[in-house]
């Protein structure tokens, strides 16, 4: 696949419209004229950094500013790309090369993104339950610390004192409101349930403090 492959459907799409259209005019891929009214469309075979960038020198030029690219590829990062383009004012258009047929996604404008309550929730709720600041500089050697994994180590030094204990003796000792989740779910592999409500600390969790110990809890 070529970008040049590109050409002549969107060449076509922009025609129909009422546009006269030009192919590597100046700096641009493709530029569209309605009297007054330009249209620029920077054309890649996939999204990249260096698409992104070329788009937003042309809005010195036009309001009207497409990226294009071919349809098709993963669905989750299709939509990612075309919001970063709505938040820097650009448009998408794709191209199905099997028979030409272009689709707008987005047209280029003024956006502004809608603020999540849900996720903006989650973050402040990761953000207080984490105990100081142990990522500080950069990743740990063992990987980054959540305030999932502070819990599940407050768990595990516990029992790493006490021996197997009740998950609500946990709870209230270390401090830890999920104690008994944690160590039930045991997504690090560092707890061993002994008895009804009653867990143990495993070697590999053993092995996980001696990992952590320098993490703060």
């Amino acid at each position: 696949m070529k970008e040049a492959d590109l050409y002549p459907p969107l060449k076509a799409h922009l025609q129909a419209q009422g546009y006269a259209v030009k192919g590597e005019v100046g700096a641009a891929d493709i530029v569209a004229r309605r009297g007054d009214e330009i249209v620029i469309v920077e054309m890649k075979t996939a999204f990249s950094l260096s698409l992104f960038h070329q788009g937003i020198e042309r809005l010195a030029v036009t309001d009207a500013v497409y990226l294009a690219v071919p349809a098709g590829g993963k669905d989750k990062a299709l939509r990612r790309n075309v919001q970063l383009a709505r938040r820097a004012g650009l448009g998408v258009m794709t191209v199905r090369l099997r028979d030409g047929l272009v689709e707008v996604l987005a047209d280029p404008g003024p956006y502004a993104a809608r603020l999540s309550k849900k996720k903006r929730k989650r973050l402040l709720g990761a953000y207080d339950r984490m105990q100081g600041d142990p990522n500080a500089g950069g990743a740990t050697r063992h990987g980054l610390i959540t305030g999932y994994r502070q819990d599940a180590l407050r768990c595990a030094r516990f029992l790493a004192v006490h021996g197997p204990s009740r998950g609500a003796v946990v709870r209230d000792w270390a401090e830890v409101p999920d104690a008994t989740r944690i160590m039930r779910d045991d997504h690090y592999g560092w707890f061993r349930k002994v008895a009804l409500g009653t867990y143990a600390l495993t070697d590999k969790g053993r092995q996980g403090l001696a990992d952590y110990g320098d993490v703060e809890t």
